[in-house]
């Protein structure tokens, strides 16, 4: 760490900011720290408040992060992302999923652009019936290639979807069963999603659903299969024709790649317009962070809260609520995004981290969170920044009652978080002083969604530039892995705890 950026953390360090309440005494506070993104035309505009307001983020704090943004050269770093320049550094890879969205370097777009029609094609095709009748996809992935797909079809499918789909990461037999269960092997199709198509649970899996078709009475279990991949030739090796294989490019990482053709399930379930709609959301957010500087970014002013409360504060969790049942599977999706992303030790030229990186993310759904959870945020003995997201269009048709004590309750959490309510009584004492953020949409549709996964894309590349981490790469999900795999193949000992359970399991190596 240079000099400069360790006086500025220090600087940080140093300064006490006035409470919640008492930075509320600026009456132009909510509008310095609450902002608009918004998408769309003329009387089709929509988009997502972001309040940070209810943050310790003072004029203090404010300018010295921007000082530290330039010292650690986020626009520069923001520039060369967007352009397609190698900034994952340990992989010698470009980071390339805002392509994806209509951003980045002119042959990437253009390419991507020429996926996405490849792509269309075939969704088109089987919502026309060339494959038959398919009512069903089992879709087959793990990680980014699973959570991005199930988060956006739990949010976007719940009247109805073109096809139901369903996704199995996990390779416990207990998930493909399930899906099973739920489809008819004559009318349904797999989806394998792999980025090197190696993946062994994922492959693992998809050998069963083959097996489960030939055993339903597919003549052609192939035939039924559409691979996701960014390696298409080991696709046809395995055995899938090549006009079902839909490519991606290396250089989109797999938490980052619900925008290629990792997307196929989403689109097949929505249709291609909602799919449209669904980039042009993130695309929106896209050019925000493109083009904005400073605490006016509003994605850079979310990494400016989020490295004060785990840096500054040592706050080890950040919670996220969503105040709308269709996002119940937001927290899970964030937690991959962010802590695979920057859970680091080391940055980006392998130098020890000078503190803290990624907090520990984690969250549910409001209001059944407020009877489980909120007893620690609001008086425990931690302190945890907490995201609330809700929409203002209901996505139900019962009485608007139920809508509105949703949200009356979202809001009245985040008042009561940061005012408390003093008593003599310790038992039924509230601290307040307690941080909290908010992201209201208009309404919860496909380009809000975008808008949303967008927005915390670009919140976790601002932390890692800050933290001087790259948050492209991943190597901390590979050992466990290679020590499962050398248990298969027979070629190690472990220590006398795990060999002991693999003998309680009766599992032999090799």
């Amino acid at each position: 760490m240079s000099d400069a950026i360790g006086s500025i953390w220090g600087a940080l360090k140093a300064h006490k900011p006035k409470s919640l309440l008492e930075l509320f005494e600026d009456p132009d506070r909510v509008a310095k720290l609450s902002d608009r993104i918004e998408w769309g035309e003329a009387e089709a505009v929509a988009g997502i408040q972001f309040d940070w307001s209810k943050t310790h983020l003072d004029e203090t704090l404010l300018s010295a992060f921007e000082q530290l943004a330039g010292a650690m050269d986020f626009a520069g770093k923001r520039a060369a992302m967007l352009g397609g320049a190698k900034i994952n550094n340990t992989e010698g890879r470009a980071a390339e999923h805002t392509a994806q969205r209509g951003v980045g370097a002119e042959a990437s777009v253009e390419e991507a652009m020429a996926l996405h029609a490849r792509m269309k094609m075939l969704v088109e095709a089987i919502h026309d019936g060339a494959l038959g009748d398919v009512k069903h996809l089992i879709h087959v992935g793990i990680g980014g290639s699973a959570l991005g797909p199930a988060l956006a079809i739990d949010a976007l499918t719940r009247d109805l979807a073109k096809v139901d789909v369903h996704v199995v990461s996990n390779i416990d037999g207990v998930a493909l069963e399930q899906a099973f269960e739920a489809c008819d092997p004559a009318t349904t199709l797999v989806a394998v999603a792999s980025k090197t198509f190696t993946t062994i649970e994922t492959m693992t899996n998809a050998a069963s659903a083959l097996k489960w078709l030939g055993e339903g009475g597919v003549d052609d279990p192939f035939g039924r299969v559409v691979a996701l991949t960014a390696s298409p030739e080991k696709a046809v090796e395995w055995g899938v024709d090549e006009t079902r294989v839909l490519p991606f490019n290396e250089t989109v990482g797999g938490r980052y790649s619900l925008w290629s053709s990792i997307g196929f399930p989403v689109a097949l379930a929505i249709g291609w317009e909602e799919f449209e709609e669904f980039l042009a959301g993130a695309q929106a957010v896209d050019m925000h962070f493109r083009d904005t500087d400073g605490r006016d970014n509003l994605a850079l002013r979310a990494a400016f809260a989020d490295q004060y409360y785990t840096r500054v504060r040592g706050c080890q969790t950040r919670a996220v609520f969503a105040y709308d049942e269709r996002l119940g599977l937001f927290p899970d999706y964030l937690q991959q995004l962010e802590m695979e992303s920057n859970g680091k030790s080391v940055t980006a030229e392998g130098d020890p981290v000078e503190g803290s990186t990624a907090p520990v993310t984690w969250g549910g759904v409001g209001t059944d969170a407020q009877h489980a959870v909120f007893q620690l945020l609001h008086q425990g003995t931690h302190l945890i920044p907490v995201d609330f997201i809700a929409s203002i269009a209901p996505g139900d048709m019962l009485d608007p009652a139920h809508h509105r004590i949703l949200l009356t309750n979202c809001f009245a959490q985040g008042a009561a978080l940061m005012a408390g309510k003093a008593s003599d009584d310790g038992a039924r004492n509230f601290e307040g002083n307690r941080p909290s953020a908010t992201m209201l949409c208009d309404d919860l549709d496909a380009a809000t969604l975008g808008a949303l996964i967008a927005f915390h894309e670009h919140r976790t590349f601002a932390n890692a530039v800050l933290m001087g981490i790259n948050p492209f790469d991943q190597f901390g999900v590979e050992l466990g892995k290679q020590m499962a795999n050398s248990i298969e193949a027979g070629g190690n000992q472990f220590d006398a705890s795990t060999e002991t359970l693999l003998e309680a399991a009766g599992i032999s190596q090799g």
